[in-house]
Order: C-alpha cells, then structure tokens, then sequence
C-alpha cells in the first residue's frame, strides 16, 4: 500500500507539471490543442517513475514501460506534427465556447481533465509496479497483453501514417480517406489506441490485483469513441461530400471487411 501511495502521488506531481507547463505553452501560442501533444507524454512520465520508485516485478515493469514509451513518444509527435503551424482544434473551439471561454475554463476543462485522465487511465502501470511477478498460469496473460498491445500500436501507427500520406497528396484535396485501413475502420487509430491500453491492462492483470484497474481502459476506450474521439470527430466529418457513403460502408470502430467492393 505505502508503494503505490508513493507511486500515485508522484505520478499526480508529474502530470499536473506536465499540465502546468503544456497550459503555459499554449497561452503564449493562443491555442491549447498543445494538450494533445502532452497526452502520451505525461504518461510516459508515469511508466518511468512507477518504474523507479515501485518495488514491483522488474522484468514485468520494463515490459510496460518499454511499451508506454513507444506509443506516448510516437503519438506526441504525432500530434505535434499534425498540429504545428495550424489553428486551434475545431473540437476544442466548440466545447470552450459552450462553456464561455475564458482562462480558469480553460484550465478546468482542458488541462485539469486531461491530467486526472491520464491519471486514471494509466492506473494499470501504477498498480503494476507495486506488485509480485507474473506466475504461471497467468504468464499466458501476460504474453497475450504484449501482443495485443504491440498489434495496437502498430495499427494506430500505420493508420495515421496512411493517413497523413493520403492527405499530402493535393490530388485528395476534400476526398474522404477510405483505403487501407481506413476500408476497415473509420478509425483505425482510435482503435489501435485502445488495442494498446487493453493490452496494457492485461499485462497488469497477470498479477493480484493489477485486474482491478479494469476501469482504467474502459475509461480509455470511452474517451476514444465518445468524449473526445470517433463521435465528436464524425460531428464534423458528417456534412462532407462522400461521408455518408463511407460510413456507410465502413465498419465504424472494430475493423471488418467493407460493405461492396473492397480495395
């Protein structure tokens, strides 16, 4: 108990400086979608601090922060690739707007929501560090956990690469990207996130009580499809020319074969 106490609380430290200095940078910018930028990398923080002050198994620990910090690094420079020399995020535009804007909104609604997310959600590394090691029966969760994590990031990672690719081409100027992954799913990435957060809290849940953070990627997984992920993102896509076509053809999470001719 005292381990994790110490964990948690240092964790939290991290994040809301991680938080404090992100709200800083984008305040002098004028555009706080900088938030996005400091998801994957405030956890990372979290992974190498529960690594270094849990007492936990070692080799079970390394593991997952070997794993965090390749998906926390890639999407950070993701999103700051994705973002950089733009405006501010149309998703967030709308939610300060129905809030009233202003800066205490902007920290309570933004960056002090995100910080307690990334809290909650990284929850399975925490718990993970102040536990025993794995044992066998469980090795085999353990071992499915790092599959489908590593499957899950190389789904986000190669549908945001098809991404980008198909949108650096003027040719698809105002066409909706609908091949490769994107035939499968309208949203490969959000997937793949939350194939990787799953898989993380498998491998927590190789080890009492690691299970009981299962609330952790239930949160992830709701964040990605409703909060701030696919259905917000649709708000905006569903007025595009081809939108209603492609969505109806195309699974809108859990990949699946299209409708009609496949490409």
């Amino acid at each position: 108990m005292n381990g994790f106490l110490l964990v948690t609380v240092a964790s939290l430290a991290a994040l809301a400086l991680v938080q404090a200095v992100t709200f800083a940078v984008g305040h002098r910018i004028g555009r706080y979608n900088v938030v996005d930028v400091a998801w994957g990398a405030g956890i990372v923080a979290v992974a190498w601090i529960a690594l270094a002050l849990g007492d936990g198994d070692r080799l079970r620990g390394l593991i997952i922060a070997a794993i965090v910090t390749v998906w926390g690094v890639r999407l950070s420079w993701h999103m700051w690739v994705k973002s950089a020399g733009k405006g501010e995020d149309p998703r967030y535009t709308a939610m300060l707007d129905r809030a009233g804007g202003g800066t205490a909104t902007v920290v309570r609604k933004v960056f002090v929501v995100q910080g307690a997310a990334q809290w909650f959600v990284s929850l399975p590394v925490q718990v993970s560090a102040v536990t025993g090691a794995t044992t066998a029966p469980w090795t085999v969760v353990l071992g499915a956990g790092v599959l489908l994590a590593v499957v899950g990031i190389g789904f986000e990672a190669v549908g945001d690469h098809q991404l980008r690719a198909f949108k650096a081409d003027p040719a698809h100027r105002g066409v909706i990207m609908d091949r490769g992954l994107w035939a499968w799913t309208r949203h490969p990435n959000y997937f793949g996130d939350a194939c990787t957060w799953w898989g993380i809290w498998l491998m927590a849940a190789s080890a009492w009580p690691g299970v009981l953070t299962v609330l952790s990627p239930v949160l992830m997984t709701y964040f990605l499809v409703y909060a701030t992920g696919a259905r917000l993102l649709e708000q905006f896509m569903s007025g595009r020319p081809g939108w209603d076509e492609y969505a109806a053809r195309t699974s809108f999470f859990v990949p699946r074969p299209p409708r009609g001719a496949s490409r």
